[in-house]
Parts: structure tokens; C-alpha cells; sequence
């Protein structure tokens, strides 16, 4: 999944895409370097983003939408926890949503994404983007988040959204430390086991940062370490804001990890798996 922000405050690419002309041909590098998928969000959630009005969301995002679905021929998602926002992007041509709030955050949502009868990634967040960051605590953080995303999939199958269609994604940076979030990348196997596909964002963020003392732009090797670990679980998806390394790195891996076996022995190309938004396999 390649990451395009149509905003002018994300942490890592803020204001480089904001304008259409400029998210487009971004989509379009993405696509030709082996994106999958692309998901195009008009609204940062990073730690301390303030929250944007409907109507601005809208204006960023469905315009650049429109045009992707024009030249694309890989599917498109939309990152927000607006219904309408969600609503008009499906319309604008995305098949899938990817909220934050996992469905929590306007409560119409669930509506429309079954109504849509597309596929959503459900992800952990404690608090908001505004106070995530302050403090976070668990007793027990692995058990905590996967609680949390199975009762998130059992809220999303009673509003009538079809269990092959929900994905998860225990939030890495949404309301945890460091040390948080090592703990649930060493562990995604408990959440494969709730029999769901995972998403996985380790891409750029804070915690490769800390670990390597490392400024955004030279945080590629860290994301590759942290996708080696999630291989194994394995995840389903994974977002990238480098979409070639990536792709790069899980060729190999995959070559590697299938290297002397007979084709009846031979797992699954995790990085290419079936999806439930159609994409390539």
C-alpha cells in the first residue's frame, strides 16, 4: 500500500502533495514502482495533528481521487474517519476505507462502508491524534490491542459489514511508546491469529527515529527491519511511503523464504497475497 498525503502537515511528506497536479504524478510513481494499492488521505494523524473541517478533507482529496481512478488501474483507498468523506470517495471511484478510529469516530461509517460493500482496515487508537501521544499506558499492550481489534470485528460484522472484507491494524505510533511498539511488531502473530488480514505502518515513524537516532528522510532501513519482522508473521499488507525499496526488499525475501521448496511445498507470496480489494496478485 503506497501512502499518498494530500495534506500540508503529515509528518513525514507534509505539503510536498498537497496540491492535485502534484498528488497525482506522486500515485503514479507510486503505481510504476509496485504499489498494489494506494491510499490517499486528506487529513494527518500524527501525534498533535489538529483535526480538519469536512469540506477541506473533501476538497483535497476527491479531485485527486477523481483522476486516479481515471489513469490507475490499481485500486485506491481513502484514509479518513468521515462517512461523508468515505461516501463521496467511493463515489469518486476508491474501493476501499482505511479508518483510524476503526469506526468509532463518526458513527455513520459502518453504514457506509456496508452499504458500499467495500472492504475497511479497522485500527487501534487510543485517544486522539491530538492526545494519543501523551503518557500512553497498558498493563499489557499486546493483549490490550488485540482485544480491542477483536471486539472492533465483531462491531463491524453486527453492522452488517461482511467478515471478508475487514481488515486490522494494530496502529504502530497511535497512542504508544517505543517500546510499545517493538513489542507489537515482534508479536503480530497474535493478531494474524484473530483470522483477519493485518495491515502493518511501521513506515518512517517516530519509534525507527528513536531506536536509530534518525531524522525522517533516513528512516528506510529501519522500515525494512521492522516489514522483515512482519513477513514472518505473516501480515497481509503493508503501507509504505517508499514503495520501491519495499517491493525490492519483499521480492527477495520472498525468493529467499522459497528458495529449494517444491511448488506443492511453497507458502503463499506474502507480499503479494489475495486481497480483499482485488489487487494484483
Amino acid at each position: 500500500m503506497g501512502i499518498l498525503n494530500v495534506t500540508p502537515d503529515s509528518f513525514s511528506d507534509g505539503g510536498r502533495y498537497l496540491q492535485p497536479d502534484a498528488a497525482i504524478r506522486h500515485a503514479e510513481r507510486l503505481a510504476r514502482d509496485g504499489a498494489d494499492l494506494i491510499d490517499v488521505g486528506g487529513e494527518s494523524s500524527r501525534p498533535g495533528a489538529k483535526p480538519v473541517p469536512r469540506e477541506e478533507e473533501l476538497c483535497r482529496v476527491i479531485p485527486v481521487i477523481q483522476a486516479l481512478a481515471k489513469r490507475l488501474t490499481i485500486p485506491l483507498s481513502i484514509d479518513t474517519s468521515k462517512a461523508e468523506v468515505a461516501q463521496r470517495a467511493i463515489e469518486a471511484g476508491a474501493s476501499m476505507v482505511n479508518d483510524v478510529t476503526a469506526l468509532r469516530g463518526d458513527p455513520q461509517m459502518a453504514r457506509v462502508v456496508a452499504r458500499a460493500r467495500v472492504p475497511v482496515i479497522l485500527m487501534h487508537l487510543r485517544g486522539t491524534p491530538r492526545t494519543m501521544q501523551q503518557a500512553p499506558r497498558y498493563h499489557d499492550v499486546v493483549a490490550e490491542v488485540k482485544a480491542f481489534l477483536g471486539e472492533a470485528i465483531q462491531r463491524a460484522e453486527g453492522a452488517g459489514i461482511a467478515p471478508s472484507r475487514i481488515l486490522i491494524d494494530p496502529g504502530l505510533g497511535f497512542g504508544k511508546t517505543v517500546t510499545h511498539n517493538l513489542l507489537l511488531i515482534k508479536q503480530l502473530e497474535e493478531f494474524v491469529a484473530l483470522g483477519r488480514p493485518v495491515v502493518i505502518g511501521p513506515s518512517r515513524k517516530s519509534m525507527i527515529g528513536q531506536v536509530l537516532q534518525a531524522p525522517v528522510t533516513e528512516r528506510l532501513m529501519g522500515t525494512l527491519a521492522c516489514l522483515a519482522y512482519a513477513m514472518q508473521a505473516p501480515v497481509h499488507m503493508v503501507r509504505v511511503h517508499d514503495v520501491k525499496a519495499a517491493v525490492e526488499f519483499l521480492t527477495m525475501w520472498s525468493a529467499i523464504d522459497h528458495a529449494g521448496a517444491s511448488r506443492s511445498q511453497r507458502r503463499p507470496r506474502r507480499h503479494r497475497a489475495p486481497s480483499p480489494v482485488g489487487t494484483r496478485a
